[in-house]
Protein backbone atom coordinates (compact mmCIF):
# COMPACT_ATOMS: atom_id res chain seq x y z
CA UNK A 1 0.00 0.00 0.00
CA UNK A 2 1.43 3.36 -1.09
CA UNK A 3 -0.27 6.43 0.34
CA UNK A 4 -0.19 10.07 -0.57
CA UNK A 5 1.54 10.97 2.71
CA UNK A 6 4.69 9.17 1.43
CA UNK A 7 4.11 6.07 3.55
CA UNK A 8 4.71 2.54 2.29
CA UNK A 9 3.17 -0.53 3.94
CA UNK A 10 3.22 -4.27 3.35
CA UNK A 11 0.26 -6.21 4.74
CA UNK A 12 -0.25 -9.94 5.21
CA UNK A 13 -3.56 -11.70 4.59
CA UNK A 14 -4.26 -11.51 8.33
CA UNK A 15 -3.80 -9.09 11.23
CA UNK A 16 -4.52 -5.37 11.18
CA UNK A 17 -0.98 -4.02 11.50
CA UNK A 18 1.37 -4.08 8.51
CA UNK A 19 4.23 -6.59 8.44
CA UNK A 20 6.54 -3.77 7.37
CA UNK A 21 6.03 -0.02 7.29
CA UNK A 22 8.00 3.06 6.24
CA UNK A 23 7.18 6.75 6.67
CA UNK A 24 8.56 9.50 4.42
CA UNK A 25 9.47 6.96 1.76
CA UNK A 26 10.68 7.62 -1.76
CA UNK A 27 9.01 4.93 -3.88
CA UNK A 28 10.12 3.73 -7.32
CA UNK A 29 9.30 0.71 -9.47
CA UNK A 30 11.00 -1.21 -12.26
CA UNK A 31 10.61 -4.37 -14.29
CA UNK A 32 13.27 -7.03 -13.74
CA UNK A 33 12.72 -9.92 -16.14
CA UNK A 34 9.21 -11.21 -15.44
CA UNK A 35 8.88 -9.50 -12.06
CA UNK A 36 7.80 -6.07 -10.84
CA UNK A 37 10.02 -4.63 -8.11
CA UNK A 38 8.73 -1.75 -5.99
CA UNK A 39 11.40 -0.14 -3.84
CA UNK A 40 10.83 2.21 -0.92
CA UNK A 41 13.82 4.20 0.35
CA UNK A 42 14.37 6.41 3.35
CA UNK A 43 17.46 8.57 3.86
CA UNK A 44 17.47 9.11 7.65
CA UNK A 45 17.79 6.56 9.04
CA UNK A 46 18.87 4.77 5.87
CA UNK A 47 16.32 2.05 5.11
CA UNK A 48 15.25 0.13 2.02
CA UNK A 49 12.22 -2.10 1.48
CA UNK A 50 11.87 -4.09 -1.73
CA UNK A 51 8.60 -5.77 -2.71
CA UNK A 52 8.94 -8.30 -5.55
CA UNK A 53 5.81 -9.28 -7.48
CA UNK A 54 5.92 -12.47 -9.54
CA UNK A 55 2.28 -12.10 -10.55
CA UNK A 56 -0.31 -9.35 -10.16
CA UNK A 57 -3.98 -10.09 -9.54
CA UNK A 58 -5.26 -6.58 -9.00
CA UNK A 59 -4.04 -2.99 -8.86
CA UNK A 60 -6.20 -0.10 -7.69
CA UNK A 61 -5.75 3.59 -7.05
CA UNK A 62 -8.05 5.85 -5.05
CA UNK A 63 -8.25 9.58 -4.48
CA UNK A 64 -8.24 10.22 -0.73
CA UNK A 65 -9.76 13.44 0.56
CA UNK A 66 -8.01 15.18 3.41
CA UNK A 67 -10.65 15.43 6.13
CA UNK A 68 -9.96 16.82 9.59
CA UNK A 69 -13.23 15.52 11.07
CA UNK A 70 -12.28 11.88 11.69
CA UNK A 71 -14.50 9.96 14.09
CA UNK A 72 -13.89 6.51 15.49
CA UNK A 73 -16.94 4.32 16.02
CA UNK A 74 -16.65 1.23 18.16
CA UNK A 75 -13.85 2.36 20.43
CA UNK A 76 -13.11 0.33 23.53
CA UNK A 77 -14.19 3.34 25.59
CA UNK A 78 -17.66 3.23 23.98
CA UNK A 79 -17.95 -0.48 24.66
CA UNK A 80 -16.77 0.04 28.22
CA UNK A 81 -19.48 2.68 28.70
CA UNK A 82 -22.07 0.17 27.47
CA UNK A 83 -20.81 -2.55 29.79
CA UNK A 84 -20.83 -0.21 32.80
CA UNK A 85 -24.62 -0.07 32.50
CA UNK A 86 -24.97 -3.68 33.63
CA UNK A 87 -22.00 -5.72 34.83
CA UNK A 88 -24.48 -8.29 36.08
CA UNK A 89 -24.69 -9.31 32.43
CA UNK A 90 -21.31 -10.99 32.98
CA UNK A 91 -21.79 -12.31 36.48
CA UNK A 92 -24.46 -12.01 39.13
CA UNK A 93 -23.49 -9.57 41.87
CA UNK A 94 -20.70 -7.93 39.87
CA UNK A 95 -20.78 -4.17 40.40
CA UNK A 96 -18.58 -1.37 38.99
CA UNK A 97 -16.25 0.66 41.20
CA UNK A 98 -14.39 2.77 38.67
CA UNK A 99 -13.86 3.20 34.96
CA UNK A 100 -10.39 3.87 33.53
CA UNK A 101 -8.69 3.30 36.88
CA UNK A 102 -5.24 4.90 36.67
CA UNK A 103 -2.28 2.66 37.47
CA UNK A 104 1.44 3.31 37.42
CA UNK A 105 1.66 1.80 33.95
CA UNK A 106 -1.66 2.01 32.18
CA UNK A 107 -5.41 2.27 32.67
CA UNK A 108 -7.78 -0.46 33.82
CA UNK A 109 -10.86 -0.37 31.60
CA UNK A 110 -13.19 -1.30 34.46
CA UNK A 111 -12.47 -2.00 38.12
CA UNK A 112 -15.32 -3.90 39.77
CA UNK A 113 -16.19 -5.89 42.88
CA UNK A 114 -17.78 -9.33 42.87
CA UNK A 115 -20.35 -10.77 45.27
CA UNK A 116 -17.58 -12.11 47.53
CA UNK A 117 -15.90 -8.73 47.95
CA UNK A 118 -13.01 -9.51 45.60
CA UNK A 119 -11.75 -6.85 43.21
CA UNK A 120 -12.17 -7.64 39.51
CA UNK A 121 -9.97 -6.09 36.83
CA UNK A 122 -11.81 -6.10 33.49
CA UNK A 123 -9.89 -5.58 30.24
CA UNK A 124 -11.98 -5.02 27.13
CA UNK A 125 -10.81 -5.66 23.55
CA UNK A 126 -12.97 -4.88 20.52
CA UNK A 127 -10.99 -7.32 18.37
CA UNK A 128 -9.54 -10.80 18.87
CA UNK A 129 -7.53 -10.92 22.08
CA UNK A 130 -3.90 -11.90 21.68
CA UNK A 131 -0.92 -12.88 23.85
CA UNK A 132 -0.19 -9.24 24.71
CA UNK A 133 -3.76 -8.64 25.91
CA UNK A 134 -3.42 -11.49 28.43
CA UNK A 135 -0.08 -10.21 29.68
CA UNK A 136 -1.55 -6.74 30.01
CA UNK A 137 -4.45 -8.02 32.09
CA UNK A 138 -2.10 -10.03 34.33
CA UNK A 139 0.11 -6.99 34.85
CA UNK A 140 -2.86 -4.76 35.75
CA UNK A 141 -4.34 -7.39 38.06
CA UNK A 142 -1.06 -7.77 39.95
CA UNK A 143 -0.73 -3.99 40.34
CA UNK A 144 -4.27 -3.64 41.70
CA UNK A 145 -3.74 -6.55 44.11
CA UNK A 146 -0.53 -5.03 45.43
CA UNK A 147 -2.02 -1.54 45.73
CA UNK A 148 -5.31 -2.51 47.38
CA UNK A 149 -4.15 -5.55 49.34
CA UNK A 150 -7.34 -7.41 48.39
CA UNK A 151 -7.82 -10.69 46.53
CA UNK A 152 -8.16 -9.77 42.86
CA UNK A 153 -9.48 -11.51 39.74
CA UNK A 154 -8.92 -10.70 36.09
CA UNK A 155 -11.47 -10.90 33.28
CA UNK A 156 -10.65 -10.45 29.59
CA UNK A 157 -13.58 -9.61 27.31
CA UNK A 158 -13.32 -9.87 23.52
CA UNK A 159 -15.14 -11.26 20.47
CA UNK A 160 -12.52 -14.02 20.25
CA UNK A 161 -9.14 -15.09 21.62
CA UNK A 162 -6.15 -16.75 20.02
CA UNK A 163 -5.25 -20.28 21.07
CA UNK A 164 -1.86 -19.41 22.58
CA UNK A 165 -3.41 -16.45 24.40
CA UNK A 166 -6.13 -18.67 25.88
CA UNK A 167 -3.51 -21.15 27.07
CA UNK A 168 -1.61 -18.34 28.81
CA UNK A 169 -4.87 -17.04 30.28
CA UNK A 170 -5.58 -20.42 31.86
CA UNK A 171 -2.00 -20.66 33.12
CA UNK A 172 -2.42 -17.34 34.96
CA UNK A 173 -5.83 -18.34 36.32
CA UNK A 174 -7.60 -15.51 34.49
CA UNK A 175 -11.06 -15.60 32.92
CA UNK A 176 -12.35 -14.98 29.41
CA UNK A 177 -15.81 -13.89 28.31
CA UNK A 178 -16.87 -13.90 24.67
CA UNK A 179 -19.07 -10.96 23.71
CA UNK A 180 -20.22 -9.89 20.25
CA UNK A 181 -19.92 -6.20 19.47
CA UNK A 182 -22.04 -4.30 16.99
CA UNK A 183 -20.05 -1.42 15.50
CA UNK A 184 -22.38 1.25 14.19
CA UNK A 185 -22.93 4.95 13.71
CA UNK A 186 -23.15 6.91 15.95
CA UNK A 187 -22.01 4.40 18.61
CA UNK A 188 -21.06 0.81 19.28
CA UNK A 189 -23.18 -1.66 21.19
CA UNK A 190 -22.69 -4.97 22.94
CA UNK A 191 -25.15 -7.40 21.39
CA UNK A 192 -27.80 -8.63 23.79
CA UNK A 193 -26.83 -6.27 26.61
CA UNK A 194 -29.86 -5.29 28.64
CA UNK A 195 -30.34 -4.24 32.21
CA UNK A 196 -31.28 -7.05 34.60
CA UNK A 197 -30.39 -9.64 31.99
CA UNK A 198 -29.49 -13.22 32.91
CA UNK A 199 -25.82 -13.98 33.51
CA UNK A 200 -23.72 -15.00 30.55
CA UNK A 201 -23.31 -18.60 31.71
CA UNK A 202 -26.98 -19.14 30.90
CA UNK A 203 -26.15 -18.79 27.21
CA UNK A 204 -23.07 -21.05 27.11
Amino acid sequence: MIKGDSSFAIHQNRLLRPANYMMNASVSNEIEGNTLVITARKAKPREIIKAVFYCIDDVRAYEMDSVSDIRLFGSEKELSDELMQDLGFLEKGLKPLNQEEVLRKGLVDILAEDSKGRLVVIELKRRQADFNAVQQLKRYMDQVKNLKGIETRGILIAPDIRKNAHELLEKYGLEFFHLDFEIGNPKAKIKGLQKKQQTIDKFC
